[in-house]
């Protein structure tokens, strides 16, 4: 608080370090496993031309993040509760179920891309990478009893892990600098395909459970009702959202500039994770394969993590009912372990969880701008006429992506 009103004589990161944590926690799902399969099938098909997609991905990102984080500075309150106290009880209830359903779609990629990580790691069977995955995730979870540091610690350490993986294999494979800065700034399409292609790099990034999760990470951290201190409060949460975002949004345009560099020249395409691990060791030598396990394992533990915080904050919002952590990551476990026993493909498995995500993100979006746009909810924070104008449009833009995107994966239109 000191620091909020001035008084702190701390100084530069010092200053900072009391109100970073909830977007770095938020920043893992867009790493997510689930990232992995969109951006290393774009960057081997079609080179370093969608790299512009993951920058305006970001950049709405870093937008709807940052609605998520002022709507629980200002009111409070998660966006699940606000839903609860604002919306007739069947839309409440019919909210809770289809959000329990994402959480638990999200749960299975994550889960799932941690399990592969231990396969592909350690060349164990994918059950018994479930299981490590499982004893992991319980570890990790209960740093939870010693408050929110350690485990924001501990999930940004894994998110750490990944971006360095990733700088590792951009030294491995250097890229070629200008294709790569062009491309980031030029959008472009050629076909068909890199429609859809781009429609699924965008709809794995912004993720509903997340916006969720935000906004409960905020709602309780420094309370505040004078109107001075809570915009302080937030300009210190924008520099939290683009610091974490922009670090998730260089993690996404490395992973696709390392399949672009090493799949795209020599006419691969790579159209799963197993696959994009076997290529890379015969082309770039054992070093790179492993780092890219690791940085799977990483990235599948840390979202894994970020999944089940997110359904309890969904749970508490809209039914105001809390269950243990554990519980739920024991009923969560369960289509991750019939996946692996029935043998579906994961790669496939993944894509599809991917589906019902982006069914879910338009109950969340929509809500998220019609509470923080309203002055008598928000008070000082409320959005002003540019933010809701570019708000709406990267909410629209992200919606009709992602109605494309299941209507081609689901329909094959």
């Amino acid at each position: 608080m000191d620091v909020l009103e001035g008084k702190s004589k701390k100084s530069g990161l010092a200053r900072l370090m009391p109100f970073m944590g909830p977007a770095i926690i938020a920043a893992v799902a867009y790493v997510d496993p689930g990232n992995f399969a969109t951006n290393i099938q774009g960057g081997s098909q079609y080179g370093y031309m969608l790299l512009w997609v993951i920058a305006a991905s970001n950049l709405m990102a870093m937008v709807i993040q940052s609605l998520s984080a002022k709507l629980g500075i200002a009111t409070g309150k998660n966006l699940a509760e606000m839903c609860r106290d604002h919306f007739p009880q069947w839309v409440v209830t019919t909210m809770w179920v289809l959000m329990e359903i994402v959480a638990m779609s999200t749960d299975l990629a994550e889960f799932l891309g941690a399990a592969l990580g231990f396969h592909l790691l350690f060349h164990i069977p994918l059950i018994i990478g479930a299981l490590l995955t499982a004893l992991a995730t319980f570890a990790g979870l209960a740093l939870e009893r010693y408050g929110f540091r350690p485990l924001e610690a501990l999930i940004g350490v894994l998110l750490a892990v990944v971006a360095i993986s990733y700088v590792v294999e951009n030294f491995i494979q250097v890229p070629q600098w200008g294709p790569l800065v062009y491309h980031t700034f030029v959008p472009q399409f050629q076909g068909k395909e890199s429609v859809l292609l781009a429609a699924g790099i965008l709809g794995a990034t912004v993720m509903p459970h997340v916006i969720f999760l935000h906004s409960g990470l905020t709602q309780g951290r420094i309370v505040t009702k004078d109107p001075k201190l809570m915009r302080r409060l937030f300009r210190f949460e924008i520099i939290d959202v683009v610091i974490a975002m922009g670090v998730a949004g260089l993690v996404n345009g490395a992973m696709l500039v390392m399949a672009a560099s090493t799949f795209h020249g020599s006419g691969q395409v790579v159209g799963s994770i197993e696959l994009a691990h076997k290529t890379l060791e015969p082309l770039l030598g054992k070093a790179s394969a492993w780092v890219f396990a690791v940085s799977l394992l990483a990235s599948g533990l840390s979202s894994s993590m970020v999944g089940t915080m997110s359904g309890q904050i969904i749970m508490q919002g809209f039914m105001h009912r809390q269950i243990p952590l554990w519980v739920r990551r024991l009923v969560t476990m369960g289509p991750t372990f019939i996946v692996i026993l029935m043998g579906l493909d994961p790669t496939r498995t993944l894509v599809l969880s991917q589906v019902v995500l982006s069914l879910g993100l338009p109950f969340a979006v929509i809500p998220l701008l019609m509470f923080t746009r309203r002055k008598d909810l928000m008070g000082p924070l409320a959005n002003g006429i540019p933010v809701n104008i570019a708000a709406a449009a990267a909410a629209g833009l992200i919606v009709a992506l992602n109605v494309f995107l299941v209507y081609q994966t689901v329909l094959g239109g």
